[in-house]
C-alpha cells in the first residue's frame, strides 16, 4: 500500500459510547493520518481504552462512524478487519499452555482459510517478529511462565506477525523496564505503518508521537503537535498536576518536571 501522510488512515466522527447509563465517550472526532504515530493521552478512566476497543470491534458504539482506509469498521467482518488492523492490549492472560511461537503464529490466522496449513513463509514471519521484540531465545518457552513484560512483547510480536497496515496500542509499555520501553517504541515506529497508541508517559509520548490527542472525561480537550498539546496549562487542566516543561538538552524535544505541592 502506497502511503499518503496527508490522507487519514482512520476516521472517527461523532463517536459516542455508553456503558450502562454512563456515557464514556462523548461525540469524539479523531483522525489518524497514514504512516504516522498518533498518541492518545489522558488520565486513567478518561475513556482511552474504551475508544480503542470500538476501533478493533471489542465494543459497539451507540453513535458515530469509524472508517479504516475508507471502509466502515462497524460493518466489517472481524477476519477482514484483522487483515488490516492489529491490537496490542493491556491484559494478556490465557488459560491454555501455548508456547511463545504458537502465540505469535496466531497472528497469521486472518490470512488463512480454515483448512490452510502453516507454511514456511508463516514461520519465517513469526520468527522475524519474535526477533524484532528481542525474544529469539524464548520461542519454545511456555507463554504462561513469562513475566508481564515478556508477555507484552510476545503480544506485540503476534500483532506484527499479522502484517497489518494499522496498529492499535493500548499502554504498550506497561510492565516494561526502560530498555524495552525504548525498544518497543523503536520497533513499532520502524514498521512504517499507521499507529494509534494510548499512552500514560507524557515524556515518552512527546519523544515518539507525530501528533497527539488529549482526552479528559470522554472528550478531546486538545490535539496537535506534541509541543502544542503537552503544555503546562494542559497538564494541570487534565491531570490536576503542576509541572514545568522545557526543551530536552539532548534532542530538543520536551522534558517534564512535576511539581509537588
Amino acid at each position: 500500500m502506497i502511503q499518503d501522510k496527508n490522507r487519514p488512515a482512520l476516521l472517527i466522527d461523532d463517536l459516542s459510547i455508553s456503558v450502562g447509563k454512563k456515557q464514556i465517550i462523548k461525540d469524539i472526532c479523531l483522525h489518524v493520518q497514514e504512516g504516522l504515530f498518533m498518541g492518545l493521552l489522558g488520565p486513567n478512566g478518561c475513556g482511552k481504552s474504551t475508544l480503542l476497543k470500538a476501533v478493533y470491534q471489542a465494543i459497539r458504539p451507540q453513535g458515530g462512524t469509524i472508517s479504516l482506509f475508507s471502509q466502515d469498521v462497524l460493518s466489517m467482518r472481524r477476519k477482514e478487519l484483522a487483515k488490516q488492523l492489529s491490537a496490542v492490549t493491556q491484559f494478556n492472560e490465557i488459560d491454555f499452555d501455548f508456547s511463545v511461537k504458537q502465540m505469535v503464529m496466531i497472528g497469521r490466522t486472518p490470512h488463512k482459510k480454515m483448512i490452510d496449513r502453516d507454511t514456511t513463509e508463516d514461520y519465517e514471519i513469526a520468527d522475524k517478529a519474535i526477533a524484532a521484540v528481542g525474544l529469539s531465545g524464548f520461542a519454545d518457552r511456555s507463554f504462561s511462565t513469562l513475566s508481564g513484560g515478556e508477555k507484552q512483547r510476545v503480544v506485540l510480536a503476534r500483532a506484527i506477525a499479522q502484517e497489518p497496515q494499522f496498529m492499535i496500542l493500548d499502554e504498550p509499555t506497561n510492565h516494561l523496564d526502560i530498555k524495552y520501553q525504548l525498544q518497543i517504541i523503536s520497533v513499532v515506529k520502524n514498521l512504517n505503518i499507521s499507529i494509534l497508541a494510548a499512552m500514560h508517559d507524557l515524556t515518552l509520548a512527546a519523544e515518539c508521537c507525530d501528533y497527539i490527542y488529549l482526552m479528559k472525561n470522554g472528550e478531546i480537550i486538545a490535539h496537535g503537535l506534541p509541543q502544542e498539546v503537552i503544555t503546562e496549562s494542559n497538564v494541570e487542566k487534565v491531570y490536576d498536576v503542576r509541572c514545568r516543561i522545557y526543551p530536552n538538552p539532548v534532542n530538543g524535544k520536551l522534558a517534564i518536571t512535576y511539581l509537588l505541592d
